[in-house]
């Protein structure tokens, strides 16, 4: 928490306390004129000078807070890196049967809902196997993988289930991610109470100082973090008729700078 003058106000500060010095002279000087003015048991003279310059000195005031607003959302959307591997005589021949087995993975995905749009090629690799002490390959691998976006939970543990059947064993699953990707009305109860909670904290210190809060002067939004949680798998534990899919729940957080008056 900070609480800090502007220059001007530190001028307007120095400028009220000079007044009321100069009016405690005034009075004084009256006074051996015969004036009736009364002084008080400082020297200074009363009148509007003081609660002037208080006032003054008290509208300057900031207070710099920082509000967080967290709230809870689950997962609507799952993102598959699966893929095939398997071995040949010859590169050729390697080669052939990944492409006919992520062909068979990749019309699975699409007779269960999953959009051409939304199967993404994402690497290949080919490398010789060399047997003890030889250096001529006696076959070769080959690995093919792809990244799917299941944009249904509920009808991803099937789809998932179809995959890898199609696949054989041949297939290979490296993990899935859980995302949270309709957020919009989540972000704006989060702001909501990232709002609030820097309005309680800058009430709170306020109170303390003995001075009403004033209204605010600016707020800066910080990017929200969202955690997105990695789940491995293997091909075997895809065994069922529907992969057991369990998405819990996410949080978003929302964290703002607030500057009030006080």
């Amino acid at each position: 928490m900070d609480i800090f003058f502007s220059p001007a106000r530190r001028g307007l500060v120095a400028g009220g306390l000079a007044a009321l010095a100069l009016t405690g002279t005034l009075a004084l000087g009256g006074c051996g004129n015969g004036g009736t003015a009364p002084s008080s048991p400082t020297g200074q003279a009363s009148g509007s000078a003081r609660p002037a310059t208080l006032a003054a000195a008290t509208g300057s005031a900031r207070i710099s807070v920082t509000g967080t607003g967290t709230v809870t959302g689950t997962p609507n959307q799952l993102v598959l890196n699966m893929g095939v591997q398997v071995n040949g005589p010859s590169v050729g021949s390697a080669l052939a049967s990944a492409d006919d087995a992520v062909s068979r993975v990749t019309a699975a995905l699409r007779d269960r809902g999953v959009a051409a749009a939304d199967i993404q090629t994402s690497g290949l690799s080919i490398w010789p196997n060399y047997p003890d002490s030889s250096q001529v390959p006696s076959s070769y691998s080959v690995s093919e993988s792809l990244t799917a976006t299941l944009k249904s939970v509920r009808a991803a543990g099937a789809q998932i289930n179809a995959a890898v059947h199609a696949g054989g064993n041949a297939t290979t699953v490296s993990g899935i991610s859980l995302n949270l990707t309709d957020d919009s009305s989540l972000l704006a109860a989060a702001r909501a109470r990232a709002v609030a909670d820097a309005e309680a904290k800058a009430a709170q210190y306020a109170k303390a100082l003995g001075e009403p809060l004033g209204p605010v002067v600016s707020i800066t939004d910080q990017a929200p973090a969202q955690p997105l949680p990695q789940f491995a798998m293997s091909g075997a534990a895809a065994a069922g008729k529907s992969v057991p899919i369990s998405p819990g729940t996410q949080q978003l957080s929302v964290s703002i700078n607030a500057v009030f008056m006080a």
